[in-house]
């Protein structure tokens, strides 16, 4: 039995989707526990792609019980809408929960959000405009409206008359907008309550009756370490913590009961939105790798910038979540290349850096300090181990391994689910036993992550 957490190690869109999905299968349970419908997960199956923004990647496995966690917002028109796609495709939501502490994200958090973002002109975050920072500011504000108070009509009618008059004073007054009318609101949240009320449930009781039955437990956190709202690259980040610390908070389990936490980071490095990335790549090789890759966010289609891989940042992320293993994403989209960097300091104001600065603004000044090694110039879309890679891509692999001294347990190779290489199993195998840093691998564990 082991209780994983998977965490993006970068600025998000590192591939979460896929790799939990490949881990799903060993999952009895998968969990999500932070974020809204601002994050987006694509699973390719076979000829099938799926685009999940809210309902963890487990949903594609009809014995695993899906949760989504209090630590995430939820808009129940979009959550109602990809239940929808997923039958129309044959795939089941019954076995989806909902926590019924989750805050649901309304009309005015959208409004507002946009609203808002328009109006810092210069000074934008780069938001995707979905309402979440409004609804985990009512979170914080104490103001919310959660998925229980959405299962009684008494309780939303009251708290959608009063919220609402709120709201309007800051929709007319501030932002020069209508007003809205709660009573059309009631209307149409009312319907939701009816088609998820069988999905509503206390998630942390069901989640702790299941650590209690010794089940595989996978908490799936959305966007990346850079974007936590505590440790990320403050203010450019998101309003909750996708950090492995966030997967107890956005659950309602003891951080006793995680035994693991694995990281995601792609072999290069991407960022959507604004912001410092001090990697980041324009002309010629920018443009190679956000074709190569397919750059576009899942959410909202935005075009997202490229670098080089961070391995200072990368190394924070390590340090940040007590990642146990890597998975490594997208390595087949350095193929073509002659030569690849790789950060492995910075250089602030003439002062050489190894550590991430906390001081965004001293972050904004960060220079790369680049190694480079020679790439391999051949296809790795085919390899389906070790011993298959071009032996560049292999030294490739056990640099990024050794510059942020953990080992790399997965490699992934394009979007499908078998393009992957499983060094190690990285839930039932030792921690260590995967791609050391000193290039040796282990044995072959008893349990394997068959793909």
């Amino acid at each position: 039995m082991a209780n994983v957490v998977v965490v993006g190690a970068q600025w998000g869109d590192e591939g979460k989707g896929k790799i939990t999905d490949l881990l799903s299968r060993s999952a009895d349970v998968v969990v999500r526990y932070q974020g809204g419908v601002n994050a987006g997960h694509t699973v390719v199956v076979k000829d099938q792609v799926f685009k999940l923004h809210l309902i963890p990647s487990g949903i594609l496995y009809p014995d695993t019980e899906c949760i989504i966690g209090c630590g995430t917002v939820i808009d129940p028109k979009v959550l109602l809408a990809e239940l929808d796609q997923l039958t129309t495709l044959g795939i089941s939501g019954e076995n989806l929960l909902i926590s019924e502490t989750a805050h649901v994200t309304m009309p005015y958090h959208r409004l507002i959000d946009q609203a808002s973002e328009q109006r810092r002109g210069n000074h934008k975050i780069g938001t995707t405009g979905r309402g979440i920072g409004p609804t985990y500011a009512d979170k914080s504000e104490r103001t919310g409206l959660r998925m229980i108070d959405l299962m009684d009509s008494d309780v939303l009618r009251k708290k959608v008359r009063w919220t609402v008059e709120y709201k309007n004073v800051l929709l007319e007054k501030l932002y020069d907008l209508p007003p809205l009318d709660p009573e059309a609101i009631i209307d149409e949240y009312s319907g939701y309550a009816d088609r998820l009320r069988s999905h509503v449930v206390d998630s942390s009781l069901k989640i702790y009756a299941a650590v209690q039955r010794k089940r595989n437990i996978l908490f799936e956190g959305a966007q990346g370490t850079l974007l936590d709202l505590d440790h990320g690259t403050y203010p450019y980040v998101t309003s909750s913590n996708p950090v492995a610390g966030g997967a107890c908070v956005g659950t309602g389990v003891g951080p006793t009961m995680i035994d693991r936490v694995i990281g995601v980071a792609k072999a290069y490095t991407t960022r959507v939105g604004e912001g410092p990335f001090p990697t980041e790549l324009s002309g010629t090789i920018g443009e190679h790798l956000c074709d190569r890759g397919a750059e576009f966010g899942t959410t909202t289609g935005r075009k997202r910038r490229c670098g080089w891989f961070d391995a200072v940042i990368g190394r924070y992320a390590v340090r940040i979540n007590g990642l146990d293993c890597l998975a490594i994403t997208k390595l087949d989209v350095l193929d073509e290349l002659d030569e690849i960097k790789v950060c492995v300091a910075y250089d602030i104001d003439g002062d050489r850096c190894h550590d991430f600065p906390s001081n965004s603004q001293k972050f904004a000044r960060c220079q790369p300090v680049y190694e480079t090694v020679p790439g391999w110039k051949q296809s790795t879309a085919d390899c389906r181990s070790l011993d298959d890679l071009p032996k560049a891509a292999l030294n490739y692999l056990k640099f990024l391994a050794e510059l942020m001294d953990v080992p790399i347990a997965i490699v992934s190779l394009g979007a499908s689910r078998d393009q992957t290489i499983i060094v190690e199993d990285p839930i039932h195998g030792p921690k260590r036993a995967l791609l050391y840093t000193n290039g040796t691998t282990p044995e072959p564990a008893s349990h394997r992550l068959e793909v």
